[in-house]
């Protein structure tokens, strides 16, 4: 009879690796978009198909423009229109401050269905480079979610994470760290 000790310690080690790997947040504990009843965004303007003035909104076009690349985002796409969304840390919550961004970008998807876009999650450089992976994709995700419930077609978005691999500032301060945390929007 062979020995059992060569598979106790396998399955030893395998448990201690796992542990080792694991976080004590779980991010499936958190609700990605804010709970809210989804208004598909129209050709027309803002959700519901009414004009900014009508609703009393302010217009999209007031949004300021971010441009990380120093690119232009192309001749089709509204200058003013924001392409970034920030998150908290530890989170993956799309806060509402961010609903004209998504509102806009959705409003763009909506009007040409053969434009696709791809929403990059990054995180800071804290914790370890699976568990930001892990969190970089659930606010990617989070992002097309909210896009889809605005009237953008699932073919049409991709959500990619680089977790903490590609910031927008170096260093480990707060500053920096608030900056990283963010999805991308780019067109594909």
């Amino acid at each position: 009879m062979k020995s059992r000790a060569p598979l106790c310690i396998a399955t030893l080690t395998a448990a201690v690796w796992l542990a080792g790997c694991a976080s004590g947040v779980k991010l499936n504990d958190q609700v990605p978009v804010e709970s809210r009843t989804p208004t598909p965004v129209t050709d027309a303007g803002t959700a519901g198909g009414q004009g900014a003035a009508s609703s009393g909104a302010t217009p999209q076009s007031q949004v300021a423009s971010v441009d990380l690349t120093g690119k232009s985002t192309g001749a089709d796409v509204p200058a003013g229109l924001a392409r970034l969304v920030y998150f908290d840390f530890d989170s993956f919550v799309v806060k509402d401050e961010y609903r004209p961004v998504l509102e806009g970008n959705a409003r763009l998807l909506v009007a040409s269905k053969q434009r696709h876009m791809v929403a990059e999650g990054h995180t800071d450089e804290r914790g370890s480079r699976e568990y930001n992976l892990a969190l970089g994709q659930k606010r990617a995700e989070a992002v097309v979610r909210a896009l889809e419930l605005l009237g953008a077609g699932a073919s049409q978005l991709e959500a990619v994470s680089f977790g903490e691999e590609r910031p927008a500032m170096q260093g480990s301060t707060e500053e920096a760290w608030s900056r990283n945390r963010r999805v991308e929007l780019k067109d594909r």
